[in-house]
């Protein structure tokens, strides 16, 4: 039997569970980037925005990066995890921002309007990411 000072193993005792909740933080936020990029990747094909220029290329990119980047989360990377859940992050919401902007005027010649299925669905993973990854950066922040 080890024998650790008393305030050492309090400390691990208190620090394994903001480990194991880092850790289901980052899967369950590299889930939902994941669910960002299949909505960009369906609405690059099924709805055709692949013909639109800009848009098309960057509905792509963006499915491209979340797949990237959600893998990477999901890898044993563990010193890139939080550069990678930062990417998460921006992606996450350089998407929210576009898709507002093209609300309200054309953007790179595009303009969209309403909310439907694939928007919403879009915008719930996309704040779900940011809060997600975000929460793991705190906990990974505060366990060190």
């Amino acid at each position: 039997m080890t024998t650790q000072p008393l305030e050492r193993r309090r400390m691990v005792a208190v620090a394994q569970p903001r480990v194991i909740g880092a850790t289901a933080l980052r899967v369950l936020g590299s889930a939902t980037l994941l669910v960002v990029g299949a909505v960009h990747l369906e609405q690059y094909i099924g709805v055709h925005f692949g013909v639109v220029p800009v848009i098309g290329p960057l509905f792509m990119l963006n499915f491209v990066g979340s797949v990237a980047v959600a893998a990477g989360l999901l890898l044993p990377l563990r010193r890139l995890h939080p550069l990678l859940a930062l990417g998460g992050i921006g992606i996450s919401l350089t998407s929210i921002v576009f898709l507002l902007l093209s609300h309200y005027r054309p953007l790179f010649g595009f303009e969209d309007y309403g909310y439907r299925p694939a928007i919403v669905a879009a915008l719930a993973a996309e704040a779900a990411t940011v809060v997600l990854l975000g929460g793991y950066l705190g906990l990974r922040a505060r366990s060190r």
